[in-house]
């Protein structure tokens, strides 16, 4: 229930340097547009009594409005959403979540800022960070590998970087053996992870989004046969607060417009053949091997049919779509719907496409040369703070990768950009190191990925 109130909490009540006894991760903002923000919180199991205040930054708190959180509390994995509603658009808010134990009460502070009115006719700059592959360590149960976790300094240098939001492109965490196989163990990984100190910075700076990969989906390579897929599904939608998780029930699938840049989420393993699975049968593509599912495909050709006034739009998922060469799961493996996908964009003459990936253990941008149509282009940022990679045989000086993207053996993040005046956006990369040094950058503009 929302309720307009008397501001009671006074900053002597507040006290900063307890506030963590009540509190396990954030809070985080997820999913915000112009009049709605989601708010994500895990909390300790002792919490009895959980609420929301926020307030426009320009008023005092005394015009503040509560939520009463009024979903279960006491789990063992204490997380909570609030949907913020009936906001003004254009309009930053701070905001405390106040958690009670036992008489006790405590909160965290934080802010957002709801999405601007009319992009079209008169779009922002704006910027997002994004990565993939995040490995922390959790010595009781790590396998002894090294060159996995140790330092993840990587999301201070994150947190201190500005940006618009932060968009999680899959093995946010990892998932061990140990976790596979039950929905306890899933969901400890999760907050285990979550939980850590030198995440909480990055997780208040700015909104999250995210999509996931096997390692945080469940065993490596897991897909369509892991048992634990919807006890999965329940993990990340615990954690993540995106604006919506799938149809019907099934997948993480989802899409938002941020300002004039539409961004679509895919889910690349509710739905996914075995990689194992011949792509091909008697010289033909195998129409069984899928990565996305029918439901999932239908989907994202309606919503980019419905999206094309967006300056640019964003197709996020786990594996590479357009790495021709590459002998591990990319879309092109599962090649009846890379060539459905692909066709797709060609016959609609579907504007501004670009692809974001992760999973490769090191980022690159590849390009997809269409005969009479405009460059596609796929933009992978990885790892984050796992294992980095060097390159095999087969894809050593392919004529595909833009020359002067790759970073190897170097864990990153990027920062993208966009940029610039209405029907002349730019789409600007940049890769930073652990310590927040720029590596290299590359950048497409709006008119480049028109059809003429």
């Amino acid at each position: 229930m929302k309720y307009i109130l008397t501001f009671l909490i006074s900053i002597a009540f507040i006290n900063a340097s307890n506030a963590q006894s009540h509190f396990v991760s954030g809070p985080m903002v997820g999913y915000t547009e112009l009049s709605t923000s989601n708010i994500w919180v895990e909390v300790k199991t002792e919490v009895d009594k959980l609420y929301l205040t926020y307030w426009q930054e320009n008023t005092s708190p005394e015009h503040a409005r509560s939520i009463l959180y009024s979903g279960d509390l006491n789990k063992e994995f204490n997380t909570a959403h609030f949907s913020v509603t009936g906001l003004e658009a254009g309009t930053r808010y701070k905001f405390q979540v106040v958690a009670s134990a036992n008489g006790k009460k405590q909160a965290k502070e934080g802010t957002f800022k709801t999405q601007s009115l009319w992009p079209w006719n008169k779009p922002e700059d704006f910027s997002f960070l994004t990565g993939s592959c995040s490995y922390m360590n959790d010595p009781k149960y790590d396998s002894g590998d090294k060159r996995y976790g140790g330092d993840s300094t990587i999301f201070l240098s994150m947190a201190s970087e500005p940006a618009d939001f932060m968009l999680w492109l899959g093995d946010n965490w990892y998932t061990r053996r140990t976790d596979h196989y039950s929905k306890w163990g899933l969901g400890y990984r999760a907050h285990y992870v979550r939980s850590r100190e030198v995440m909480q910075p990055l997780l208040q700076a700015m909104p999250h989004y995210a999509i996931w990969d096997d390692h945080d989906y469940g065993p490596n390579d897991a897909g369509a046969g892991y048992i634990y897929k919807d006890a999965s599904r329940d993990v990340f939608m615990n954690y993540w607060a995106n604006p919506s998780y799938g149809i019907d029930g099934k997948g993480i699938f989802t899409s938002f417009l941020h300002n004039d840049v539409a961004f679509f989420l895919l889910d690349d393993r509710t739905w996914r053949s075995a990689d194992d699975m011949a792509d091909s049968i008697d010289g033909m593509p195998n129409p069984n091997k899928v990565m996305y599912g029918k439901l999932q495909m239908d989907w994202l050709k309606t919503a980019l049919l419905e999206n094309h006034k967006a300056a640019f739009k964003v197709i996020a998922t786990g594996s590479q779509v357009l790495n021709t060469y590459s002998p591990f799961d990319c879309l092109y493996h599962f090649p009846t719907e890379w060539q459905e996908l692909i066709d797709f964009i060609t016959d609609e003459k579907i504007e501004g496409v670009i692809f974001l990936t992760g999973d490769r253990h090191r980022s690159e941008v590849i390009k997809l040369d269409r005969k009479d149509h405009y460059t596609l282009y796929d933009v992978t940022c990885s790892p984050m703070t796992s294992k980095v990679y060097g390159l095999v045989d087969e894809e050593k000086n392919i004529p595909t990768r833009v020359p002067n993207t790759l970073v190897l053996k170097k864990r990153n993040f990027s920062k993208i950009t966009v940029s610039g005046p209405r029907r002349k956006r730019t789409f600007h990369v940049d890769y930073f190191d652990i310590k927040g040094n720029k590596i290299t950058e590359w950048e497409v503009n709006e008119q480049e990925l028109q059809e003429h």
